[in-house]
């Protein structure tokens, strides 16, 4: 009699391990690395897999992280993780494993051209590109082109380049994805980033992860979009906890 409760819970068991591993065809990882749950200081490195490994490529920098700290996100981790989750507008960055890009596109900038690797998709940013911040939209966290130039308030408010140094170079982070197949889950979070850091990295952020713009140049003319890239953002114990079940550098 007790032998399918059993199986039920390996096959459990099992089912949660394999989702929360990084990917296996991932050949790159960007770690970042929080002090605690409720810093928004971080440390960030570059990580390559090959024959022999994780092999660490460069050094590791400093970045800034939402302005609350931590809470987990919506990416490749396990849903049911234990603490705090990312909520629209609570200054926090989302924790867990997350693809790097989507269809609604990878790189995003003010430049006609950025340094890159050939893979790598890059579109510049004009007046009608939106990015989609409102949880009751069909369209929530993801990126819309306007057929016109923005004249309603919602639209002027979605758009992506509006002067802002600090987002004319910018990388998408796959929380809360919104796609053409599936909707963002409401007020779960959206518009995450890696981006230029505001005030010499004195400042917080609202949940992007910001970092010098020499250190975001350089990250992101490393992204190859074939070794289907993630970011896994932890704090440092959570790091340490899920190191080898998730397989991680």
């Amino acid at each position: 009699m007790r032998i399918l409760p059993l199986f039920a819970l390996l096959i459990a068991f099992t089912t949660s391990v394999s989702l929360s591993q990084v990917p296996s065809n991932t050949r790159q990882i960007i770690i970042g690395i929080a002090p605690d749950k409720n810093s928004s200081h971080v440390t960030l490195s570059i990580f390559e897999k090959g024959n022999g490994g994780w092999k660490q490529n460069g050094s590791a920098w400093k970045g800034r992280l939402g302005r609350s700290g931590l809470a987990w996100g919506i990416g490749l981790h396990p849903a049911n993780m234990e603490g705090i989750r990312k909520r629209e507008g609570d200054g926090r960055s989302p924790s867990g494993i997350f693809k790097i890009g989507s269809e609604s596109g990878y790189a995003f900038g003010y430049a006609p051209a950025i340094k890159k690797l050939p893979a790598l998709p890059y579109k510049m940013i004009t007046t009608r590109d939106l990015w989609v911040e409102d949880s009751n939209s069909p369209y929530y966290n993801r990126h819309i082109l306007l057929a016109h130039q923005p004249k309603s308030a919602w639209e002027k408010k979605g758009q992506m380049r509006q002067g802002d140094h600090a987002h004319s170079l910018k990388l998408f982070i796959a929380h809360n994805e919104g796609t053409s197949k599936k909707r963002a889950i409401a007020n779960a979070g959206s518009s995450i980033f890696f981006h230029i850091w505001r005030g010499g990295g004195s400042k917080p952020t609202a949940g992007c992860t910001t970092m010098h713009p020499a250190q975001l140049s350089g990250m992101i003319s490393k992204i190859d979009p074939n070794k289907n890239p993630v970011y896994v953002l932890l704090t440092a114990s959570d790091y340490k906890k899920y190191r080898a079940a998730w397989k991680l550098p």
